[in-house]
């Protein structure tokens, strides 16, 4: 079995045909998303790679409990953001200026002003999120990031700025917030060369590290886990593992950290 995830160039309408290194976009190629399929170890989690060259749909997510609920399982989804890159202006939007009721939030979903009462918070490589269930959210133009997420498909677009696609109002409206978003509790800076906890649960955990993790965070992971390098290059099982790849170890012992390696760990919970 190797240890680099099968990976999956998915084309959207406002994907990039120019993408941040070391990601080249196949010639008339449009691609929004880079997947790494979840392996059957750890079928909890998704990583991918998000490059918009033109704002995606504003949308929400439900949570576990939700989905449980209407009898479709656990289904939820929580996604948490790193800003790669960003050009001047970018910016991404997540929650609102003021709290709206379902009532509100619908008319501003089907008259298009959901937009502007969103709040959206300028961005630059480093920028981190989480992004709880029921956070209306949308990513603007201009900007590249890796997302961790649980692994759902489950999407509900409230306004896609008239593009012809399904839009699932009734769905969106019953499990939205329409709270302001928690900046200080969710959102933090990230620096290249700095080792941090990003998620610690309850439904994932998410580190960057520089080099060989410290104890304390080795034993975090005890089992399989997820390794994705920013800088520089990792083994595992013998493999290298360089940015722009997501690898499976079925233990820390497995991987081989150099010392200038930055790489994000991840494990459900």
């Amino acid at each position: 079995m190797r240890a680099a995830l099968p990976m999956r160039q998915v084309e959207k309408p406002w994907g990039c045909d120019r993408l941040p290194a070391p990601f080249v976009a196949p010639e008339g190629k449009r691609i929004g998303e880079i997947w790494f399929e979840p392996p059957a170890q750890l079928p909890e989690l998704l990583v991918k790679y998000i490059f918009a060259c033109d704002k995606l749909s504003v949308q929400v997510h439900p949570s576990d409990a939700q989905t449980e609920a209407e009898g479709l399982g656990r289904q939820g989804k929580e996604e948490c953001w790193l800003v790669v890159d960003a050009e001047p202006g970018a910016r991404l939007g997540i929650g609102f200026d003021a709290p709206l009721d379902s009532a509100e939030m619908r008319a501003a979903a089907l008259d298009g002003s959901i937009e502007d009462l969103m709040t959206w918070y300028p961005v630059s490589a480093g920028d981190f999120f989480y992004i709880p269930a029921n956070t209306v959210h949308a990513i603007g133009a201009g900007v590249s990031l890796v997302e961790v997420q649980q692994n759902s498909d489950i999407t509900y677009r409230l306004f896609d700025y008239g593009r012809p696609r399904e839009l699932h109002l009734d769905e969106g409206v019953a499990v939205a917030d329409g709270e302001v978003y928690d900046l200080a509790r969710w959102s933090s800076k990230v620096p290249d060369d700095a080792a941090q906890t990003l998620v610690d649960g309850p439904l994932f955990r998410l580190d960057q590290v520089c080099g060989k993790p410290a104890k304390a965070v080795s034993v975090l992971y005890p089992a399989e886990l997820l390794v994705i390098p920013r800088e520089g290059s990792v083994q595992v099982r013998g493999e290298i593992i360089e940015p722009g790849q997501c690898a499976l170890a079925r233990s820390l012992d497995e991987v081989v950290f150099k010392d200038r390696t930055v790489c994000l760990l991840a494990r459900g919970c």
